[in-house]
């Protein structure tokens, strides 16, 4: 089986005072290059925590997470910002746009901070394949929540990483917006093969994944 995410044995503990929380208990996670896996969960359920940890921004107390054969938790901080910045990509609940910025100038971000001149001709086939052309020169406030999500999705893929992960992207849509970006980030893994794992709390949603993970109480299953 060809993994490009492997991650064994994740534990997570979060201590506030007296107060121990055990997020994650000893997880395994195995993500298939290409997919598109859903990670569902109820509120508290260890599912943030667990794609916190698999997309580099904390660390677990114990276990191993593999990216395309690297041990990314062996990285030097400096390194794990690299690594992070040219392999993984993220799609946020709430977008994550610079105000300031047009579409055009959102997408080519991940670019600019690699040293790089963003790919104008990969520019417009994302813009197209997501159905936002007409947002290329507009900023977020001139566009609607499903919009800025599906800039905040071609951005994310925008230098074909190795996997992105979703953070509740139809947390802040309507129905309707949120069905037209289940079916964008399921297009996007099937059209550039793209690995994507999305945590949500909306069963609706997980279905147009691959695959479902369901994590009860920091387990997965």
């Amino acid at each position: 089986m060809d993994y490009i995410l492997e991650a064994k044995d994740i534990s997570r503990t979060y201590v506030n005072g007296k107060i121990e929380t055990n997020a994650l208990k000893s997880c395994d996670v195995a993500i298939e290059k290409g997919s598109f896996v859903a990670i569902i969960g109820k509120s508290g359920s260890g599912k943030s925590t667990l794609l916190r940890i698999l997309g580099s921004m904390d660390r677990p107390d114990s276990g191993t997470v593999m990216i395309e054969g690297e041990d990314i938790y062996k990285f030097k901080d400096k390194q794990l910002a690299k690594f992070r910045r040219t392999k993984i990509g993220f799609v946020y609940q709430d977008y994550a746009l610079l105000p300031e910025f047009t579409a055009f100038e959102n997408i080519s971000i991940p670019s600019i901070l690699d040293g790089k001149k963003p790919n104008k001709e990969r520019m417009e086939q994302l813009l197209s394949d997501l159905e936002i052309s007409h947002c290329k020169n507009k900023y977020p406030h001139q566009m609607s929540g499903g919009e800025q999500q599906r800039v905040s999705i071609a951005r994310a893929i925008f230098m074909e990483p190795a996997i992105i992960f979703a953070d509740e992207p139809t947390g802040n849509l309507d129905a309707a917006s949120a069905e037209g970006v289940a079916k964008m980030l399921t297009m996007m893994s099937q059209k550039y093969n793209q690995t994507i794992v999305m945590v949500t709390h909306d069963k609706q949603m997980a279905e147009y994944a691959d695959r479902i993970i369901n994590i009860v109480d920091g387990r997965v299953s």
